[in-house]
């Protein structure tokens, strides 16, 4: 960061050129990156969900459409984290402790991924529950079918901020290791010769005026 005279801060220069890296340790960062934007969007979803659920307290109904998408994307992006990936750079149950959050953490993050499996399962419905009946008559005969649901309770509030606290400690635990890990990328980069590092692939970025005007 440069401060000129005045006193005016400006931004650091974008770099001339970025080098593509596809070393293990540069491939290992690039997966502790997906991880933690994942936690970025479980906390989104909460922060949002908290809002929507708000408006039933002001008169309001909450939008119900609206509860069950964000609670699936926290719940499936949540679930995500804890995937090993080729380099086993998820999280893990070490991560969830070390959080040193108060309150039963182990039998949340269960709860979670329980719900994970049933949100993202291919067959079964996971809003209701249906059943199908014989309606009788008077009589006691047989005069038609009836279809009856039993819709699964919507998501609370005391759920979506549980979420959000662990997705929260989870992400200042994930934050060190990328940094761990950056700088273990960089020393291997640093002592690499130029014509080295001339010949590995541009990795093109998007400047932030591209899609202006």
């Amino acid at each position: 960061m440069t401060v000129p005279e005045g006193g005016a801060t400006q931004a650091p220069a974008a770099p001339q050129r970025v080098r593509l890296l596809r070393s293990p340790a540069a491939l290992a960062l690039a997966d502790l990156a997906g991880v933690f934007e994942d936690l970025q969007t479980v906390l989104r979803c909460c922060e949002r969900l908290v809002n929507e659920l708000a408006r039933g307290g002001a008169g309001a109904e909450p939008d119900e459409l609206a509860l069950e998408a964000y609670w699936t994307t926290a719940v499936l992006s949540y679930g995500r984290c804890f995937s090993s990936g080729p380099r086993g750079s998820g999280l893990t149950e070490e991560d969830i402790t070390a959080t040193g959050l108060p309150g039963d953490l182990m039998g949340w993050h269960e709860v979670l991924l329980q719900q994970r499996d049933r949100l993202s399962h291919p067959v079964t419905n996971p809003r209701e529950a249906f059943s199908v009946g014989a309606a009788q008559d008077s009589t006691g005969h047989a005069e038609g079918i009836a279809v009856a649901s039993t819709r699964q309770p919507s998501v609370d509030e005391v759920s979506v901020r549980q979420t959000g606290a662990l997705a929260y400690g989870l992400s200042g635990r994930l934050d060190e290791r990328m940094a761990a890990q950056q700088g273990v990328v960089f020393t291997a980069v640093a002592a690499m010769a130029r014509p080295a590092l001339d010949k590995l692939a541009l990795l093109h970025l998007a400047s932030p005026e591209a899609g202006q005007g």
